[in-house]
C-alpha cells in the first residue's frame, strides 16, 4: 500500500501556488486603486484610457501565457516561476512610482507577464507533483492562494483608502492623499510576498514529469520516491515513460495542430474561454461602477468589495473538499447553470431598479456559485487533461485563450453596459453561461480519480 507523504507535497503546492497569489493580487488590486489613480492621471472624463488602464495588464498576460509553452517546455517548470516572481516584483514597485499614464501602463504590462506565466505554470507544476487520489485538492490550493490574493488586495485597499466624503469631487480627490499616495502603497504592498515567492521557488524541485520527458530520469527519482516511495517512484516513472516513448519528435506549436491533439486542445480552450466569458471577473475589475449602479458611495464600495473576496475565499475552501468527491463536471455542471440563474436575477434587480442590499446579495451568491465551481474546476480540469508530451505548450495555449477572452471582457463591460444597461449586460452572460452548460453537459468528460497517464488515454 502507497504512504503519501502529504506534508512534502503540501509544502512544495503551496510554493507553486504563491505564483497565484500574486496572481490574485495583482489582479484586483487595480480595482481599489482605480478611484484615485484615474483623477491622479485625469482620466476619469476619459472611457477609451479608463478601461486601457483596467485591461492593459491583460495583453502582458496574452505575452506570458504565450511565452510559457515555449520555456516551460526547454526550461522546466521552476526556472518560469522565479522569472514571474521577478516580473511580479518589478511590476509592484515601477506601478506605484510612476508619474506619467504611459510609465504606468508599461509597468502595468510587466505585471501581466507575471500573470500570464503563473496562471499557465503553477496549476501545471502542483498536478504533476500530485498523485492522482487528491489531485483536484492540491491544484485547487493554487485558486485558494488566487482568492487569497484578490482578498488580500481588497482588504489593504481599504485599509490603505482614508474615507472619501460622500460629495468629493474629482479635484478634492486628486489632492487628498488617497489621490496622491494611497494608491502607490497599494500597489507597493505587493512587494513583500513578490520577494518571497522568488526565494522559496529555490527550495522546490523540478517537476519529475518534466525532468522524464527531458532525459533527465535519474533527478526525477528521488523527488517521486519523497511524494510516495519506492514502489510509487517506479510506477510513475514507467507510467510516464510509456506515455512519452511513442512520439519523441520535437514538440512546438505546429504539433498541437494534429488532428489526434484536436478533440483535448477544443475542450481545453473553451473551458478556458468560458470560465472568463461567464463574467463574473467585472465584478472584481468593475466592482465600482456596479456597486455605485447600486446606490453605494466610493467607501461603501470598498467595503462591498471585501465582503465579496471573503465569499469567494469560503467558497474555494468548499472546492477544496469536493473536487475529488463530486467530480469535475458536476461542479462545472452546477457552476454554469446556477450562475445563468443568478444573472437573469441580478439583471432584474437592475431593470427594476432595486438598490444596496438586493444587489448586493445577488452578487455574493454569484461570486460564491463561480469559487466552488468554475473558478477552480477550469484550472483543475486545464492542468490534467493534456498529454504529457504537449502539456506545457497545449497549457500555454488554453491559457492563452483564456486572456485573449479575458481582455474583450474587461474592455467591452463598460461598452456593453452603455448600450445595454446594467440589466442587459447581466442577461448576456446568463445567456452565455446556458451555453456553456450544454457543452460541458456534452463534451466534458469526467477526470476525477484518474492519473494523468490514465485521463491521456480515455481523451
Amino acid at each position: 500500500m502507497k504512504k503519501f507523504n502529504k506534508t512534502y507535497i503540501l509544502g512544495i503546492s503551496m510554493v507553486s501556488a504563491m505564483g497565484g497569489l500574486l496572481f490574485g493580487y495583482d489582479w484586483v488590486v487595480i480595482g481599489g486603486a482605480k478611484p484615485f489613480y484615474e483623477r491622479f492621471f485625469d482620466i476619469t472624463s476619459m472611457p477609451n484610457l479608463q478601461a486601457w488602464a483596467m485591461s492593459s495588464a491583460l495583453i502582458g498576460c496574452i505575452i506570458g501565457a504565450v511565452i510559457s509553452g515555449v520555456i516551460s517546455d526547454k526550461l522546466g517548470r521552476k526556472k518560469p516561476l522565479l522569472l514571474s516572481a521577478f516580473l511580479f516584483t518589478i511590476s509592484a514597485l515601477g506601478t506605484g512610482l510612476s508619474n506619467s499614464y504611459d510609465l504606468f501602463i508599461i509597468f502595468r504590462i510587466i505585471g501581466g507577464i507575471g500573470i500570464g506565466l503563473a496562471s499557465a505554470l503553477s496549476p501545471m507544476y502542483i498536478a504533476e507533483v500530485s498523485p492522482s487520489q487528491f489531485r483536484g485538492r492540491f491544484v485547487s490550493l493554487n485558486q485558494m492562494t488566487i482568492v487569497i490574493g484578490i482578498l488580500s488586495a481588497q482588504i489593504i485597499n481599504m485599509i490603505i483608502a482614508e474615507k472619501v466624503p460622500e460629495q468629493a469631487t474629482n479635484e478634492l480627490i486628486c489632492a487628498s492623499w488617497n489621490g496622491q499616495i494611497g494608491w502607490r502603497w497599494m500597489f507597493w504592498a505587493e512587494i513583500v510576498p513578490a520577494v518571497a515567492f522568488f526565494i522559496l521557488v529555490f527550495l522546490v524541485p523540478e517537476s519529475p514529469r518534466w525532468l522524464i520527458k527531458a532525459g533527465k530520469a535519474e533527478r526525477a527519482y528521488p523527488t517521486l520516491k519523497k511524494i510516495g516511495g519506492e514502489l510509487y517512484a517506479k510506477e510513475e516513472m514507467a507510467n510516464i515513460q510509456e506515455t512519452l516513448i511513442v512520439d519523441t519528435e520535437k514538440v512546438n506549436f505546429k504539433t498541437l495542430l494534429h488532428p489526434k491533439f484536436r478533440i483535448v486542445l477544443t475542450l481545453g480552450i473553451v473551458l478556458a474561454v468560458f470560465q472568463q466569458w461567464c463574467g463574473i471577473n467585472i465584478v472584481f475589475n468593475y466592482a465600482e461602477e456596479i456597486f455605485t449602479a447600486a446606490g453605494y458611495g466610493v467607501s461603501d464600495t470598498l467595503f462591498n468589495i471585501v465582503i465579496t473576496g471573503s465569499v469567494n475565499l469560503i467558497f474555494t475552501l468548499v472546492a477544496m473538499f469536493t473536487v475529488d468527491k463530486w467530480g469535475r463536471k458536476k461542479l462545472m455542471l452546477f457552476g454554469s447553470i446556477g450562475l445563468a440563474i443568478t444573472y437573469i436575477l441580478l439583471g432584474s434587480a437592475f431593470y427594476f431598479q432595486l438598490k444596496g442590499i438586493a444587489v448586493l446579495s445577488l452578487v455574493v451568491v454569484a461570486i460564491g456559485i463561480y469559487a466552488m465551481s468554475l473558478a477552480p474546476i477550469t484550472w483543475v480540469i486545464l492542468s490534467e487533461i493534456f498529454p504529457n508530451r504537449i502539456r506545457g505548450a497545449a497549457m500555454a495555449l488554453a491559457t492563452f485563450a483564456l486572456w485573449i477572452a479575458s481582455f474583450i471582457l474587461t474592455y467591452t463591460f463598460p461598452l456593453l453596459n452603455k448600450s445595454f444597461g446594467a440589466a442587459g449586460t447581466f442577461w448576456v452572460y446568463a445567456g452565455i453561461c446556458l451555453l456553456g452548460f450544454i457543452f460541458i453537459l456534452r463534451k466534458l468528460p469526467e477526470t476525477k480519480g484518474k492519473t494523468l497517464e490514465e485521463i491521456e488515454k480515455i481523451i
